[in-house]
């Protein structure tokens, strides 16, 4: 069977997808053979066989694994496929592979990765002598059994221990690699290995914490009193010189050793990383020593960290087959970010303070040489430089932050950032100290665009605390932005410019006497300089420059900056434009900043033409397309808002391209583009003067028509389900008056649309709007008009509702009758309850998924509308409501157990059963809770403490933040409620207008017949927040 099984794990590498399908079937299809399993663990331990196979072997046993070794798996399949006796051998023989000292690091790996899962089903009842056989090998083991030992090891703890298992035997597992981890004999890979192991374990004693405080707390300081010291020592080794990139290359033992003792001092500056975030009070008397240590290891690495990585272009980022990073730029970054939390400990606050206090002057302070060292590693490395003149989109992505690319250069800028919170004048004095000297220099230009850089870094944090910087020190780097600018090197120049801007927003008026000759430099340069990095950093410069300024300076350059992002645009290649979506997203912004300086210049300017342009080019980017939305609703809103002819002229200019842009999405297929132009023309209905210009629904109609028809996106049948409704709410006349081609009237064509909406061919995502649609026809048709459409049209919803299982698809059909409730709810009853829909009564139904869903209800209006119409329903006392039968509210679980997924499968929530007219009060209960905003979970200190995530001096004591720890009791609805808008346990808003009218309905129900009965059948929190409101 072996040979077998490596031709089909050979075929399984195929490059050809029907060969590979084919084997890896054939190989599911064995599952049920007894040997499979061992024949893939005999290929796996052959020598022979190529290493390809052999990790494919171990990689397959895993998926069999899962499958079929225990129930205990998310994946089991149903029945266990091995027995006992065959799994005792299986077990033997992955042990045997991973703690092998000969065979391969990546075969070990896959093999303690295998055992590991094993291990986490089978540990400790079928397996009771693993833990005693790897702690057996790792104090005598050779180098190679170390290895694998230490790797299966580290599985175990992270996956396999529970609590009571691990803390009989924690002393000795943790002496164990702690005699590992000091062992100066040992490779340092390994001990670093070790190390990692014992990090570890603080997830497991971070677990058990909450209920076992005293002892874990008890057993994390005697460890740490162990192990501390070794940190410590660690820390102050330094490292040697670097390999030159020649024996990097050859992996000379020499460059093995340097990797190795990085890799050791990157899984210690972990550790204590890992500490300070579980025991930050065990940890903070030695934070000054730690503090210290790490400051003079980084000091002593910047002449290799500048030769490295700013002068040359070593390889960075790089980790082990053992997942252990080993670069210097790793080291550095990590310890830049401990730096920084040590910087929150109150002993290191102290010192510092004390020394701030005694010196004279910015120079020569800690301050001072806190930010030499963020320059210092903040410089543009060599990599970067040659990926940012390749693609200006990069460079935007990392200025922005919304690259996950996290760097020693971002990690300086928050190293000062942090540093700025606690001390922000003697920061700012620092930085401004230390730029002064440096540019008094011939220090390479790198080093004088860190030091803006990280200027740059604080004013974004300023801007986003809305904090100012003091006038004297705005003017103080004034000088570096005007040498800055005038640089040969493209970056200098374009970190100049960003500057100028940043400083402009956050220095109230002290700029302004240079900030209109920045501005216009940054106009002049956006068409003209030869650098696309200044280019892109100019666009972005002048929305700064457009938001801090009076209207006074911008608005008489509002054509100038439209016109340089118009050159700007002709001088490129808008189809690799559209490869750039940072750079997409900045035009747009910029755009929108200076279109909205005076929305006027979209009747006669081309700011809006641009801003199509732009969108119609990157409309698969969703962040570019709600900016492109947000904005156009506004234009729409304040042009309509002017009266005149001004809002016929705004469609007069943009429904061509509107209506243009649906004909191209539809020859290119790009649905993308059809969709942001169905977007565009809801907006540009919803925000329509009433009744819209004479010609809209001809213009919009035929194309929105076709689309609603034909439509298979979903996306593009809600935008456009939206417009219709738009223009039949602001014209109906209008549209009713419309006819198509074939002669069909307005009213009509909107009646198939909704009935093809309703149709099970649509899905309920794709028909989420219909409702509207559907309610705003009945409302402005009315019944005449109608006649007998109006009870067919009810009778689809109606049907459609009962099938319907998507949220907001069902709020959408719930309220058609919710709103005809408003105006005759007896009449929406009575229609009800003579439906028959596939044997069941229509108002069973219909109530059934209204009363069911009506808390989760969204929206303001809708919310309101919803509780109106319940209560007036509710008021018609009919007897036929009180038969109807509705899910009520959920019955605990009792057994106490975890609810895991294949539980909650087999054990599906039960809720009790009740009458619609109870639930109507239930369901109006929690809708007073919601208006009088009392399920306010987040009130504003809460708030601002979770914002904070702890930046202070709290994270290094030991009370917990509730918002952080989710084992403090919050409640699943209260968890939700973070996520949740509208929903009932949300922080919503108060809503004077419906708690008043709820106030008043239990008042005048209270005395209404039957309510005292249906009260007795509230729960006793129900009947509280009644008598409460009372």
């Amino acid at each position: 069977m072996e040979e077998q099984l490596a031709q089909l794990l050979s075929a399984t590498q195929s490059a050809q997808e029907a060969p590979r399908k084919h084997a890896e079937q054939q190989l599911q299809s064995l599952y049920g053979h007894a040997e499979f399993p061992l024949g893939l663990v005999s290929i796996a331990s052959h020598e022979s066989v190529p290493l390809n196979i052999r990790q494919s072997a171990l990689l397959n046993l895993k998926t069999f694994v899962l499958v079929g070794w225990s129930p205990q798996f998310d994946e089991f399949g149903g029945s266990v496929l091995v027995s006992d006796e065959h799994k005792v051998q299986i077990r033997e023989a992955l042990f045997g592979l991973s703690t092998s000292g000969a065979i391969d690091r990546k075969v070990k790996s896959a093999a303690s990765y295998v055992a590991s899962k094993i291990a986490s089903a089978d540990f400790p009842e079928q397996w009771p002598d693993l833990l005693p056989n790897l702690m057996q090998i790792i104090p005598n083991g050779t180098d190679g059994q170390l290895h694998g030992a230490l790797k299966m090891l580290d599985e175990l703890v992270d996956d396999c221990f529970n609590e009571k298992q691990f803390f009989s035997v924690a002393r000795d597992l943790v002496k164990i690699i702690y005699d590992v981890a000091v062992d100066q004999r040992r490779k340092p890979t390994l001990r670093a290995l070790a190390v990692s192991v014992f990090r570890r374990c603080f997830d497991i004693l971070e677990m058990v914490m909450e209920d076992h405080k005293g002892p874990v707390k008890a057993f994390a300081d005697e460890v740490l009193g162990q192990w501390t010291p070794f940190f410590i020592e660690i820390m102050k080794t330094r490292l040697p010189d670097p390999p030159s990139e020649q024996e990097e290359n050859e992996d000379t033992p020499n460059a093995e050793a340097y990797r190795g003792l990085v890799a050791l001092k990157l899984q210690v500056v972990k550790v204590l990383m890992r500490v300070r975030s579980v025991f930050p009070s065990m940890l903070s008397p030695q934070s000054p020593v730690l503090f210290s240590a790490t400051w003079e290891e980084l000091s002593s690495l910047q002449s290799a960290y500048h030769q490295m990585y700013i002068q040359e272009e070593r390889q960075s980022r790089l980790e082990d087959a053992d997942g252990l990073p080993y670069t210097l730029d790793f080291l550095v970054l990590e310890e830049l970010d401990f730096m920084q939390a040590c910087l929150r400990a109150p002993p290191v606050r102290a010192e510092l303070e004390q020394q701030l206090q005694n010196a004279q002057g910015a120079e020569g302070t800690w301050v001072t040489e806190v930010m030499k060292l963020a320059v210092a590693y903040a410089q543009i490395t060599t990599e970067e430089e040659g990926l940012w003149n390749v693609d200006v989109n990069i460079f935007l992505s990392e200025e922005t932050s919304v690259t996950a690319n996290y760097t020693p250069r971002t990690a300086c800028g928050d190293l000062v950032i942090k540093l700025g919170e606690w001390l922000t004048q003697p920061t700012l004095d620092g930085l401004l100290s230390y730029t002064r000297s440096l540019y008094s220099t011939t220090e390479s230009w790198k080093a004088k665009e860190a030091a803006l850089y990280i200027l740059n870094q604080l004013l974004s944090d300023f801007q986003d605390v809305d904090k100012q910087i003091s006038p004297e020190t705005a003017n103080g780097f004034v000088d570096f932005i005007h040498y800055a600018v005038q640089q040969t090197d493209s970056f200098l120049r374009a970190r100049g410019y960003l500057v100028a801007g940043s400083l402009t927003r956050t220095s109230s008026d002290a700029l302004q006497p240079v900030a209109k000759t920045f501005l216009e430099a940054s106009l002049q340069a956006i068409p003209n300089d030869e650098s696309e990095v200044v280019q892109a950093s100019c666009i972005r410069a002048v929305q700064y420059y457009l938001q801090a300024l009076s209207p006074a300076i911008t608005q008489p350059l509002q054509t100038s900056v439209i016109n340089s992002i118009s050159t700007y645009l002709q001088s490129q290649d808008m189809q690799e434009l559209a490869e750039s979506d940072d750079l997409l997203v900045t035009l747009v912004e910029t755009l929108r900043d200076a279109i909205l300086l005076d929305t006027r210049i979209c009747l006669t300017g081309t700011g809006l033409d641009l801003l199509f342009t732009v969108a119609s080019h990157g409309a698969n980017n969703f962040q570019l397309t709600m900016l492109v939305n947000e904005t156009f609703e506004e234009v729409t809103g304040t042009i309509a808002a002017l009266g005149g002819d001004a809002y016929i002229n705004l469609c007069a200019k943009v429904l061509p391209s509107l209506t243009g842009a649906f004909d191209i999405g539809n020859l290119t297929e790009e649905n993308a583009l059809t969709n942001l132009a169905a977007d565009l023309l809801s907006v540009l209905a919803e925000n329509g003067s009433e009744p819209l210009p004479n010609g809209f629904v001809q213009a919009t109609m035929p194309k929105l028509n076709r689309l609603l028809l034909g439509s298979t996106d979903d996306e593009l049948l809600k935008s456009a389900t939206t417009a219709v409704k738009n223009i039949l709410s602001h014209d109906h006349k209008q549209l009713f008056g419309w006819h198509d081609e074939s002669g069909k009237g307005g009213l009509e064509v909107v009646l198939i649309i909704i009935d093809r909406l309703l149709s099970t061919s649509v899905n309920d995502n794709a028909a989420v709007e219909v409702g509207s649609l559907a309610a705003e026809v009945v409302e402005k048709a009315g019944s005449e008009r109608l006649g007998p459409y109006l009870p067919q049209l009810l009778r689809a919803v109606a049907v459609r509702l009962g099938t319907a299982t998507h949220a907001p698809f069902i709020q959408s059909l719930t309220l058609v009758f919710a709103r005809l409730s408003l105006v005759n709810a007896a009449e929406v009853i009575d229609f009800l309850a003579q439906l028959d829909i596939g044997g069941v009564n229509g108002l069973q139904v219909v109530l059934a998924k209204w009363l069911e869903n009506s808390i989760n209800f969204a929206g303001y209006d809708e919310i309101r509308q919803n509780v109106i119409a319940l209560s007036k329903i509710y008021d018609l006392k009919d007897p036929r409501l009180s038969q109807i039968m509705v899910k009520g509210d959920l019955i605990p679980n009792s057994d106490g157990r975890i609810v895991t997924r294949s539980r909650a499968r087999a054990n599906p929530d039960q809720y009790t059963v009740i009458p619609a007219s109870l639930k109507i009060l239930k369901v109006l209960i929690v809708e007073l809770s919601g208006a009088s905003g009392s399920n306010q979970i987040l009130d504003a200190e809460a708030a601002a403490q979770l914002a904070e995530e702890g930046s202070d001096d709290d994270d290094w004591e030991d009370e917990t933040n509730p918002f952080q720890d989710l084992g403090t009791g919050l409640s699943k609805e209260q968890l939700m409620a973070y996520a949740a808008e509208d929903g009932p346990s949300s922080g919503r808003q108060r809503d004077d207008e419906t708690q008043a009218f709820l106030v008043d309905f239990f008042t005048r129900a209270h005395d209404s017949p039957g309510f005292s009965d249906e009260f007795q059948a509230l729960t006793s929190e129900e009947q509280q927040r009644l008598r409460e409101m009372s």
